[in-house]
């Protein structure tokens, strides 16, 4: 459907029907059509000429194409900056990595050929990666020079899959930029099997090819050197597919095929450290370690303060809680990791709880009475303190039931729902929410309804320590947890292969 907006006349006798933009026989002889392309102007004024139309407004508000409807199925709509299966996403708070995300965009906004393509961003869990690259996508797009965005989760299987990281980043570009989406439209239209092609071959027959054809003449300006977002990259599934994400994203800034920069961050691991200190990738890449530092430990005092204030004010409680000490308590135990203190507020938050003043007194006896060993360099001891405490507040009688529940859940996507969880350990859905409200510190239930309804870890470090049972202990859901209860595995195995034969 043409939308038609006229200034500073209307069009005389107009009317509207179902299939398109109609107006009786147009009185003006005289007139000739500007501004129009000439395929638009057949198809909106067949048999009128000699038409003058100025100061219009032509919008076009033709339904979703068919090549594009098919390209958003094959993509992660679930990982992007400004997904609902997010909200809220995890961002800085303010006056908080001022110094990180100042240097990124000022990297993502200076001019060609003063700065390396690729800007990773790496370090351990916990120290706020993925909150630095939200602020700086919701930073570039506001001054409209963000071109798209994937926050990978290992823990959400709607967020993980390799296959889906180009078609999410061609979808997104294709919502911006309207040539491109018509190039690409045609493009998926001919060949309906783009999506099941290598990694290589979707990157260059959904971007490179289509940017070829859109050209630098007529590319929308924040194209060019316009940036992409990828967050989480380890949390990507499987090694080999982020080394290949990696590579081809190099290949195709060394030959100048694509005409973004891209924005990495992942964890340090060893097969990502390897791809990114390669001659072909450092070459066109700078890196930027974000370490677990007690230097920000200001930035966690500013964060735990302004949060409890919030708190505070909703519960009506007297100004001078938390004390000081407290307070400091809290930060010296974060050890500089911003998930120890998200967690925490999250936890004293709990609505399900006897108050925050109680919360608070559960965390303070804890943390007085465990902490890291001495000279301890791992920080996951300050975090597995706190995880280890989340998992003793379940009643006794119910932590069985809540480590099959996350057994089951990490089994892969078909086990998220409450409704399959519930039938595999044949307890109500009911019985599964009243154990799923004893980790909500960790987790939420995202869902309008039952069906929709799926889990949603805050973090994924909370999983890496229930299933290893070095850290988690007696919680552990791998282990001596399996051996002991394998029976009941293969029989719901066995359930689970009688509902497909």
């Amino acid at each position: 459907m043409i939308m038609i907006f006229l200034a500073p006349f209307e069009l005389g006798s107009t009317r509207r029907c179902n299939a398109a933009f109609c107006c009786d026989p147009p009185p003006f002889s005289h007139l000739t059509v500007s501004g129009l392309s000439q395929a638009c102007a057949d198809a909106m004024f067949h048999s009128a000429h000699h038409i003058v139309i100025s100061g219009s407004k032509f919008i076009d508000a033709s339904p979703p194409s068919n090549g594009l409807k098919e390209l958003l199925k094959y993509s992660m709509p679930d990982a992007f900056h400004d997904s609902s299966a997010r909200y809220p996403p995890p961002k800085c708070h303010p006056s908080t990595r001022k110094d990180y995300i100042d240097e990124i965009t000022k990297w993502a906004l200076s001019a060609q050929g003063r700065v390396e393509p690729i800007l990773w961003l790496y370090g351990p869990f916990g120290v706020g990666k993925s909150a630095i690259a939200q602020s700086c996508a919701m930073y570039l797009e506001r001054v409209t020079i963000l071109v798209a965005t994937l926050f990978f989760s290992r823990a959400n299987p709607n967020r993980e899959d390799p296959n889906r990281v180009f078609t999410s980043i061609a979808y997104q570009i294709a919502t911006k930029c309207q040539v491109f989406s018509e190039i690409l439209d045609t493009r998926i239209q001919q060949d309906p099997a783009v999506f099941t092609k290598s990694l290589p071959k979707q990157f260059e027959e959904l971007l490179v090819q289509p940017l070829k054809q859109v050209g630098s003449a007529t590319r929308e300006f924040w194209l060019e050197g316009g940036t992409i977002i990828i967050d989480g990259l380890d949390e990507c599934k499987g090694a080999a597919a982020q080394h290949a994400i990696v590579d081809i994203i190099a290949i195709s800034v060394r030959d100048r095929t694509t005409p973004f920069r891209w924005f990495i961050t992942s964890r340090s691991e060893a097969n990502i450290f390897r791809t990114m200190k390669s001659s072909a990738v450092s070459a066109v890449s700078s890196h930027l370690e974000l370490p677990v530092s007690r230097e920000i430990d200001y930035q966690i005092l500013l964060y735990l303060t302004d949060e409890f204030t919030k708190i505070r004010e909703f519960h009506q409680l007297l100004p001078s809680w938390p004390s000081e000490d407290h307070l400091a308590l809290l930060v010296a135990h974060a050890a500089g990791l911003f998930i120890y203190a998200a967690t925490i507020i999250r936890f004293i938050n709990d609505e399900n709880s006897f108050g925050p003043e109680d919360q608070l007194r559960i965390v303070l006896k804890y943390v007085m009475t465990v902490s890291a060993k001495a000279g301890e360099a791992n920080p996951l001891a300050e975090m597995d303190s706190l995880y280890i405490l989340i998992v003793e507040r379940i009643p006794p009688n119910l932590r069985l039931t809540v480590k099959r529940i996350l057994f089951i859940h990490s089994l892969g996507s078909y086990f998220q729902g409450p409704i399959t969880i519930a039938s595999i350990l044949n307890i109500s859905v009911d019985q599964f929410r009243r154990c799923c409200t004893f980790i909500q510190s960790v987790m939420e239930l995202r869902g309008e309804t039952l069906n929709t309804m799926s889990m949603h870890f805050y973090h994924t470090s909370f999983l890496d320590f229930m299933k290893d049972p070095k850290r988690s202990k007696e919680f552990c859901i791998r282990g001596d947890f399996l051996i002991e209860y394998r029976r009941e595995l293969l029989e719901w195995l066995h359930e689970i292969l009688r509902t497909f034969l």
